[in-house]
């Protein structure tokens, strides 16, 4: 018993505090109604089991504070809560069911909003001029970028932006499948974030992804005299519907923007920088060298 005490002691101790990533974002009114709908649901459920806060609290080995919190919709449920919950309650894995309802909710809005966009756009042109653009990442190079933060991130929210970074690469398991092209400087291929073997597998995996049919990847090399992305990145969404949206720190201050006119622009910055660019055969090739001597 006393081993189990103290494990249900530490499991409290830890669980009770607000850790970074498990509050609802109060300006998030979607998230919001769906953790309060999952709160209400378990609080009816315990009810119906005729469990009072304490003995429930109790038996899954989490606080009491903790248990208040989720049923009133102020906390997201760890999965492992849910599970310890569907056993105590004997849901039958209905209350765990509930993971998946609570999975994208962890993701920050505007992670969600650009996913959505990504996943109903027939073509994607893509310049990143800091790091590997974020749908050619690797879980390693995304978790060393977020461990470079600061202030640094708590180790819950780096897993959580990792999390939700890999879960936009559903854009290209898409069927029939967008058309991509990334455009990256040749410096953000060789500086060693992470160290060696996190760039050596980064590396790896672009000679990977530019293999498919729908992707055309292009390095801009250091010694170009030419360069037409000085004013930063660019992105444009295009949809079947004919409308696009796009964004850069150059126009409207980084906001989206769909207006004709902003949208040419950023089109005719990225056709310039794609001319300026190796082609993507000779992007290979260079990767591979890149590679070689990493």
């Amino acid at each position: 018993m006393s081993v189990d005490g103290e494990a249900v002691r530490t499991r409290v101790d830890s669980e009770t505090l607000d850790e970074p990533g498990w509050e609802v974002d109060p300006d998030d009114d979607w998230a919001l109604a769906v953790v309060a709908t999952v709160g209400r649901q378990l609080k009816l459920r315990r009810e119906a089991a005729g469990m009072r806060v304490p003995e429930f609290a109790a038996a899954v080995g989490y606080g009491d504070d903790l248990v208040y919190k989720i049923e009133s919709g102020k906390r997201i449920p760890r999965p492992e809560y849910l599970d310890a919950a569907d056993a105590v309650l004997n849901a039958g894995g209905l209350v765990s069911e509930m993971k998946e309802d609570l999975k994208k909710v962890r993701y920050p809005k505007k992670v969600r909003d650009l996913a959505q966009l990504e996943a109903r756009a027939v073509e994607l042109q893509l310049y990143d001029p800091l790091t590997v653009h974020g749908l050619l990442q690797t879980p390693d190079y995304t978790r060393a970028l977020f461990h470079m933060r600061r202030p640094a991130y708590a180790a819950d929210d780096v897993e959580r932006g990792v999390a939700a970074r890999m879960a936009r690469k559903a854009v290209f398991e898409r069927d029939p499948a967008p058309e991509l092209s990334f455009i990256q400087d040749e410096w953000t291929l060789r500086r060693r974030l992470g160290g060696r073997m996190v760039v050596r597998r980064q590396l790896e995996h672009l000679l990977e992804v530019a293999q498919l049919r729908n992707v055309e990847i292009q390095v801009m090399p250091l010694d170009h005299e030419e360069h037409a992305g000085v004013d930063g990145g660019i992105e444009v969404l295009k949809f079947e519907d004919g409308t696009a949206v796009g964004r850069s720190p150059g126009v409207a201050n980084g906001r989206p923007v769909s207006d004709l006119r902003q949208l040419r622009l950023l089109e005719l910055r990225y056709g310039i920088i794609r001319a300026q660019a190796l082609t993507p055969r000779e992007s290979t090739a260079f990767i591979e060298q890149l590679l070689g001597e990493t």
